[in-house]
Order: C-alpha cells, then structure tokens, then sequence
C-alpha cells in the first residue's frame, strides 16, 4: 500500500487571547472564480511556504465581465486551530502586512469574458518573521469592507523529524474498510520537548479534507520522542480513489465527458452519470485525490484562454436520501459541504443533480454524504471504504512557546 506524507513543523507564538474569530477558505463575490493559491513553479501544491527561504506563494483568480477593478490583501496570523491571533502585525510581519494586486491580464479569445488577476507572497514590500497559520483575505481597494475572498496558508520551520505510517487497523475497528496512521515526533540534535501535552498540537489531515483534520492525542513519550498511535483520532475511513473528469477540450467530449453543447452564449458539459460505488470492489486508480488543475487543448497560457462552461453532476437514485444530503467535495468546491456544493433531488430524472461553473481543466472529486446534524462526510453511503485507497495525509505539528 503506497502512501504519500508531507510532513512539517511550526512554531505558534501567541502573546495574547486570540479573538473568536475563525479563519475560513471562503469566497464572498459571485463573480469571483478559480481562486487557486500554492507555492510558485508548483502546480497543484498546496499553500505552504519554509519561513526564511527563497519560497514563494503564487496567488491567481478570476473575476467574470468585461470590468476589472483594483484589489488588494491583508495577511492575518491565526492560531494552531485557526482563529485569529492578536498579536502585531510587527510580530509576524517584516515590512507591510498588506499591499495591491499588481497584475491582471483580459481574457483572449473565451465565450466568457473575465479578468486573470494573480500576486507573489511574500514579495518586494514584506516577508514572514514567524511562522504558523495565515490567513489571505483580497478585498476591493476601494472599500477595504468589501472582502471578495479569504484563504489560508501556513509558514513552517524545519524543527523536528516526523516519522509516519498507514496500515490497517487492529480488532473490531473495521479491517477492511479503514487505515490506521501512527506518528512520532523528534525534536532536531539539540532541542527538546517540555510539557508536549501543553505546548505541541499534532495535526493529521486525509487529502484536503477539513472535515477529516484530526487534532492526535498524544499516546506516549520514549525519552525525546513522541509517539501518537493506536488511538480512535488515528483511525481514518479508507474511502475510495478520486472520481475525475476532463473537459480541456471543448470541442471533443474527453474523460467521463457525455456531451457538450453551446447554448445561450455558454457552453454547457454533461458529465456521464456517477454510480453508487459503495458496493463494487476496489479498484486502482492513481489520481489527484481532489485537485484540480487548469488546462486547455491548442493554448498557451491555460490562464487567460481556457474558457468556462456549466457542468452537470448527476447521481441516479430511485428514491431520495431522508436523513442526509448529498455534497461534491474537492479542491474545486474548497472542500466544503455547503449551498454550492450540494446536489438537488430531481424527481422527474430520478437523480440528485448539480450544475457548477467552472473554468476548463481537469478535475478530480467524491460524493459525500453528509449525515443530519453531522458535521463530517461519510464516503461509506455513495463511494465505499477499502484500506488500499492511496490516500495523501499530511502531519502539521505546532509548537506554542
């Protein structure tokens, strides 16, 4: 079983209460689109830079029309679970905490007209002096009220070695269905852990998924080393390989592509029907478990000449689902079950169905269910779990001075 793991380490200082204020990846702006923020020269990475090095987060988005405006950002040091710090911008911040978007560019040649905005962080007038969590929020120059978008990102050090596994889990956990992750910690030659039950959070996260990012409980220390194992938090459903599709080519139906059709000004693209796979076996399938990824056929720069198109989702089922909804979880939806991820029971097509607006590229998704009054989505309704599935999990672990 192939595994891929990231691991990395930060150091959160917080010098005063945090205010009650959580950091989302939320976007405010109907004609705000592909908001897509990760590390320069890499595609698909995620938003995450080593404090004190050459490295640099590449921010790109789009706004819809034929107007552009003027934008700018703040960046907000948040706290190990995301709220807001109260500390100075002069503690976290070398130079200005905020600044303009410098670059846009029209779309060329695209049935939809929009304007290609994107700005490297940190840059000319500011760079990070503390590591941790961060929060991106872009707002309209002319009226800093008016935010568009926020994001998040995280700044670490290199200060620990992290050892990590996936395996299956032991007795009665489900043995076939869920993955067992172990983790140990080791400060680097010289450092040392004190009181690490106070002062260090470990952070596991399943491919992009919030609603799966587990805070570890700490199992036990072996002199310097902690080890988190063998608890109910380190066991994750095994879900299933990334459901995907690609409509590149506008001109000629591609990967699990029905059809497509220009109608009204727009172009429309009917994906083929996703099917119940909570029963079949598993079956391999090496993909970008969530992500997604901005390209069109015969162009040079995907940014400014892929166009947009609606794509249909559509689940037959003979009857609706009464005790939960039905949300499309990636990347592309902020890995978020709300209002405009979730898909609507169609009675005369005896399917859930959904529509989403989306710029050219490929795209890789699951169906979750998600439970009344729940807060984390189940793959075991739509798409199945197995313990082979070539799950991404990544290891933050924090230290607070």
């Amino acid at each position: 079983m192939r595994k891929v793991l990231f691991f990395f380490i930060f150091v959160v200082s917080i010098t005063a209460i945090a205010a009650q204020r959580i950091a989302t990846d939320s976007i405010y702006s109907a004609n705000i689109k592909t908001v897509i923020l990760g590390k320069q020269g890499v595609e698909m990475s995620l938003p995450i830079i080593q404090l004190g090095s050459n490295e640099k987060l590449m921010l790109r988005f789009d706004e819809l029309g034929d107007n552009s405006n003027y934008y700018r950002y703040r960046i907000d040091h948040c706290t190990h679970d995301w709220q807001i710090s109260d500390i100075s911008a002069s503690d976290y911040m070398n130079g200005f905490e905020d600044g303009a978007i410098d670059n846009q560019q029209f779309s060329f040649t695209t049935i939809e007209h929009y304007t290609n905005y994107w700005q490297t962080i940190p840059n000319d007038i500011s760079s990070f002096a503390a590591s941790g969590n961060y929060l991106l929020t872009v707002y309209l120059q002319s009226d800093p009220d008016s935010i568009v978008f926020t994001r998040r990102f995280k700044v670490y050090e290199p200060m620990t070695t992290v050892e990590a596994s996936v395996g299956k889990v032991q007795g009665s956990m489900g043995l076939m269905e869920n993955q067992n992750l172990s983790v140990k910690v080791n400060p680097l030659e010289g450092n040392y852990f004190i009181n690490p039950d106070t002062y260090i959070f470990v952070y596991a996260e399943q491919n992009g998924r919030k609603d799966l990012t587990r805070l570890l409980p700490l199992e036990s220390m072996s002199g310097n080393t902690l080890n988190y194992r063998w608890k109910k938090e380190n066991v994750f459903p095994g879900g299933n390989e990334f459901r995907f599709f690609d409509f590149s080519n506008l001109q000629f139906p591609m990967n699990n592509i029905w059809k497509i059709e220009y109608f009204g000004g727009e172009n429309i693209v009917f994906l083929k029907p996703d099917e119940d796979r909570s029963r079949k076996p598993y079956s391999l399938d090496i993909g970008l478990n969530g992500q997604y990824k901005i390209a069109v056929a015969n162009a040079q720069n995907p940014n400014t000449e892929a166009d947009y198109a609606w794509v249909n989702f559509s689940l037959p089922q003979e009857l609706p689902f009464l005790d939960g909804n039905i949300y499309i979880i990636g990347d592309f939806t902020n890995w978020q079950m709300n209002d405009q991820s979730r898909m609507e029971w169609n009675q005369s097509m005896k399917a859930y169905t959904a529509r989403l607006f989306l710029k050219q590229g490929y795209y890789a998704y699951q169906l979750l269910f998600l439970p009344a009054g729940s807060t984390v989505g189940e793959t075991s309704r739509l798409e199945g779990n197995h313990f082979q599935t070539l799950n991404d999990y990544y290891i933050y672990v924090y230290q607070r001075n």
